[in-house]
């Protein structure tokens, strides 16, 4: 009774630490923590003379950059967009800070860095405490023993981030020193929040969870710190909506291990679909992880999950094991003055809300692993996610290895978001061009494949959104035929869809390598891109164009019309959400002020589609 009321109460204290979704970590939260974004000192460093000269030990770097925006963005008061290879940055932490982050003795105090582009290397007090690679996914340094707690501390970032290296992760960020076609700005350096966190030696470093339906189980899958020197008990709460759903208890001679949750409400078969999460529903749940040592030290994290299944099974893609007609949008993630950085967590909510505004249902993160901040929003709010994989543009050893680790580090990160219902590694073959044709990129595409599957068995794997597929759960299919009448004609049923899988797609290109997918979905993920220059972009681009409203409009009905008469399409992915840069082919603009009223949008995007496949 005892171990039950200190998990309420310290759920309780938790849940109010992140009702605002302004944790950079918002499925793994303890109470104090404290927000190093702001203004630091920054420098260039084109001859890379930085480290020679020492500056890691005593920094005097002439800039000032609001962080977390790139250089290159104006939100971040530099607006450099040349290339620069080496950045440095300087700030200090001041022993209010350390306080205020709940360290005392016996405590470890982190920094973590939820996204550093593209390779990075920390100093405190001149003594190096951590380095990273990678541009898309988070670290964590301990700096315990460089702090003095009772002064100020110098924190030094080095950045390297070569602009021309093309096997670099790098999405949509331009190879070229100006943005042209589909490409733009880069986004260099610290782009999402830095902060700071105090834990005890024995603390919670991630949780996993997973929803078994079918049996009305939980399964938390915990991993510590380190391995208990002594058994260290660990206690489990599930919540919802403040009543008691599960509860265990474990103890725990491992650094990793697994709690089963028994949800007994969810064993009424007439009842249990209350408590699952859907766009329309998406009910969350709160959970509750304490860890006591022997040593007496405690830790207690907050987290929270949504009971739901996607799979896919007799061409229809399942969400909670009944068929959902996946309507998304594809979204850049990319703002003009702060670019892939957000430019407030308020602006991630917003984002996901009009995304939903608009009629969708889903979108696809395309070439960028979205801040996590964003997860949360998509999670509470109710937006499918499609969790895409930032490219490189060439194929060799280095490209792939720097591929393979950003793709696990970021299935391990965002395993437990309900939101996330699909992951696609590969996107129109952008890095493993030629596949068709080369044996060593069909492979790799293949490990990809099957490297998510064994990590994650729980979510549908498109192989190679577009086409040249090998081994995929969705026949997912790009298409930016103008003429609806065309695209009606193509994707008018099954046996249409079927002559262009066993042919040549819509591109050029083979659909499908490998793989039986007589019994798979199709959808099709990426259409439309019809340029409305509301703004008079220079250089605006788009794959068709409007001139007027009324010629928006009347494309877009009848692309629009031909998706939904289709009898075959599991869902879709219109091109795309906002205008970015010379791309003006958006619903809204760069802005986020929608092209054509909002309420005309939405029931041109939902169309009239059967109540049970959307609903």
């Amino acid at each position: 009774m005892l171990i039950g009321m200190i998990i309420e109460d310290s759920a309780v204290l938790l849940r109010a630490t992140d009702q605002d979704g302004r944790h950079p970590r918002p499925q793994l939260v303890r109470p104090d923590w404290v927000d190093l974004t702001g203004e630091w000192s920054f420098g260039f460093d084109d001859d890379n003379r930085g480290l020679t000269e020492g500056w890691q030990r005593q920094p005097s770097l002439p800039l000032t950059i609001t962080v977390p925006f790139p250089p290159e963005s104006t939100a971040s008061g530099v607006a450099d967009t040349g290339f620069h290879h080496v950045l440095w940055y300087h700030r200090e932490i001041s022993p209010e800070q350390i306080r205020r982050a709940g360290h005392h003795l016996g405590r470890r105090l982190l920094l973590h860095f939820s996204a550093v582009d593209y390779r990075a290397e920390v100093w405190v007090n001149g003594r190096q405490v951590g380095a990273h690679e990678g541009g898309h996914t988070p670290f964590t340094v301990d700096i315990t023993h460089a702090v003095d707690p009772e002064q100020d501390n110098d924190l030094v970032v080095r950045v390297e981030d070569d602009p021309r290296d093309v096997a670099q992760p790098r999405g949509k960020q331009d190879w070229r020193e100006q943005p042209h076609v589909i490409w733009y700005h880069r986004t260099s350096g610290i782009w999402q929040p830095v902060w700071l966190e105090s834990v005890p030696g024995l603390a919670v470093d991630w949780l996993h969870w997973h929803s078994d339906l079918v049996h009305a189980r939980v399964h938390a899958r915990i991993g510590l710190s380190e391995a208990p020197a002594l058994p260290a008990d660990v206690d489990v709460e599930l919540r919802y909506d403040g009543a008691l759903l599960a509860r265990a208890s474990v103890v725990t001679t491992t650094a990793e291990f697994e709690v089963v949750l028994s949800v007994a409400r969810q064993s009424n078969g007439q009842a249990y679909e209350e408590l699952l999460w859907t766009p329309d529903h998406p009910r969350l749940i709160d959970a509750t992880v304490v860890v006591r040592a022997a040593d007496g030290g405690v830790d207690t994290v907050a987290s929270y999950l949504g009971l739901r299944s996607a799979a896919v099974d007799r061409r229809l893609f399942l969400l909670n094991d009944r068929p959902r007609f996946v309507r998304a949008v594809l979204n850049q993630g990319y703002w003009p003055d702060s670019h892939l950085a957000a430019p407030s967590s308020d602006a991630l909510r917003d984002e996901v809300q009009l995304i939903k505004d608009l009629g969708f249902n889903a979108t696809r993160l395309h070439q960028k692993f979205e801040d996590p901040r964003f997860l949360y929003w998509a999670d509470r709010l109710g937006l499918m996610v499609w969790s895409e994989a930032p490219a490189t543009f060439t194929f060799t050893t280095t490209a792939v290895e720097r591929t393979i680790r950003e793709w696990l580090e970021v299935v391990h990160r965002d395993f437990s978001h309900p939101s996330i219902v699909t992951w696609v590694p590969l996107n129109e073959s952008w890095g493993v061009q030629h596949i068709a044709h080369d044996a060593r990129k069909l492979h790799y595409a293949r490990s990809l494949i099957h490297m998510t599957k064994a990590l994650d068995p729980t979510r549908p794997v498109v192989s190679n959104d577009g086409w040249e597929q090998v081994d995929t759960d969705i026949v997912a299919i790009h298409d930016y035929e103008g003429d609806g009448d065309i695209v009606r004609d193509r994707y008018r049923d099954r046996a249409a869809i079927d002559e262009m899988i066993h042919g040549v797609g819509p591109a050029g290109r083979r659909l499908v390598l490998g793989g039986d997918v007589s019994d798979k979905p199709v959808m099709l993920t990426e259409f439309g891109g019809i340029s409305f220059d509301v703004h008079r972009t220079e250089d605006a681009w788009g794959y068709t164009d409007a001139k007027t409203a009324d010629e928006f409009r009347a494309r877009i009905t009848a692309l629009m019309s031909a998706v939904h008469d289709s009898s075959a399409l599991a869902g879709y992915c219109y091109t795309q959400l906002a205008d970015t840069l010379q791309e003006t082919n958006g619903l809204v603009g760069a802005d986020r002020v929608p092209k054509l009223p909002v309420a005309e949008l939405h029931a041109i995007m939902s169309g009239p589609r059967p109540k049970q496949l959307w609903e």
